[in-house]
């Protein structure tokens, strides 16, 4: 069944896939296809041919994600793009927002954690784009309540990936923890929590495919 994500950043749900290991360099490879002949079955007969770890793969309807370390992702790029050379291959190189509970909160990580993954638009202004990614430059100075909120929250770690217009999230938690029970905890007596994800509503909106109304939309792992 698909999920939605409608409206705001951490209106959440959850879905279970456990990192077997933290990345020490995390970068997103998106695989797009517009007619809809490629499938899971055939991402997950690629993957075991190609060692990959089949925990790091995520489904959106005709969109597929692998969460992976960048020394493997620009072998992995080309192989998919040589053998798949009609779809569509994104990479998210390089997380521009890291929040990383060791250092934001001076705590040690859980030993596992999962892994949510979600994708929306950046606005079409490159004026607004500007914006939100000067709120993120200097949230962690300017903004210190939302990183007070993420630990409060138990978050082990949240990146913000860009490609173009497109962001790519990922929220990370402690293995048996629900998001759902985590995330009310970042605005808990913090209402500058509210304040900011009312500011970045305003620059974002749903990717092209994306149901009418929705913003953020959920990729759900791929358990097979």
């Amino acid at each position: 069944m698909k999920q939605y994500i409608p409206l705001y950043l951490f209106t959440l749900l959850f879905f279970t896939a456990c990192s077997p290991k933290h990345l020490q360099s995390p970068v997103i490879l998106e695989i797009i296809d517009s007619d809809y002949r490629f499938s899971t079955d055939i991402l997950l007969n690629f993957s075991k041919e190609n060692n990959i770890d089949k925990s790091s793969l995520y489904q959106w309807q005709n969109h597929w994600v692998v969460f992976t370390d960048s020394k493997a992702a620009e072998a992995l790029k080309t192989k998919l793009e040589n053998k798949f050379p009609r779809l569509t291959i994104k990479f998210y190189e390089k997380a521009f927002y890291n929040f990383n509970r060791q250092k934001q909160c001076h705590d040690k990580p859980a030993d596992e954690w999962v892994n949510i993954i979600m994708t929306a638009n950046l606005v079409a202004d490159t004026t607004q784009q500007n914006e939100y990614m000067e709120y993120h430059r200097t949230q962690f100075e300017k903004w210190p309540e939302i990183s007070k909120g993420f630990c409060n929250a138990d978050f082990q770690q949240l990146l913000v990936f860009r490609n173009g217009r497109q962001l790519m999230l990922v929220i990370s938690i402690p293995k048996g923890e629900s998001l759902e029970k985590l995330n009310p905890k970042t605005s808990e007596n913090n209402p500058r929590v509210d304040e900011w994800n009312k500011i970045m509503s305003q620059y974002q909106e749903g990717i092209d495919d994306a149901p009418k109304g929705t913003v953020w939309v959920m990729f759900e792992p791929i358990n097979n």
